[in-house]
């Protein structure tokens, strides 16, 4: 199936300027053009975008996601470094997890405060 610009953006909740962004950048696979030089995409672009997605989702940088996807064209050859990029990313994100966990706890700490009535300044700065 072929889908226009407008079309991948409402199918991905990405705007037409970021998708460009992603062509430009050399993120996504050649596009090819109709007869009045609209972007036309098929389903492997839109596979290939979402995967682009979870990368950014998961707060990878653009120049890591170029990176892994350089190497993703090279070949088999690659995977021990792309194997690399994705763990030292895993690390990463896990750090993360864990100072998000920090931080709702602390939220859920205030919150029983309140619940209690304890609205001293001082424990409420804890």
């Amino acid at each position: 199936m072929a889908y226009s610009i407008g079309q991948l953006a409402k199918s991905t909740g990405l705007s037409r300027h970021t998708l460009r962004y992603y062509e430009r950048a050399g993120l996504m696979t050649a596009v090819s053009r109709d007869g009045g030089g609209r972007r036309c995409y098929d389903d492997r672009h839109v596979r290939w975008v979402r995967f682009l997605m979870r990368f950014r989702e998961a707060g990878m940088p653009i120049s890591e996601i170029r990176r892994y996807v350089d190497l993703l064209r090279q070949g088999e050859e690659t995977l021990p470094r792309r194997i690399e990029i994705l763990a030292s990313h895993r690390q990463a994100l896990q750090a993360k997890i864990q100072r998000l966990q920090e931080h709702l706890e602390a939220i859920e700490a205030k919150l029983e405060l309140y619940g209690e009535g304890d609205d001293c300044l001082e424990r409420a700065l804890d």
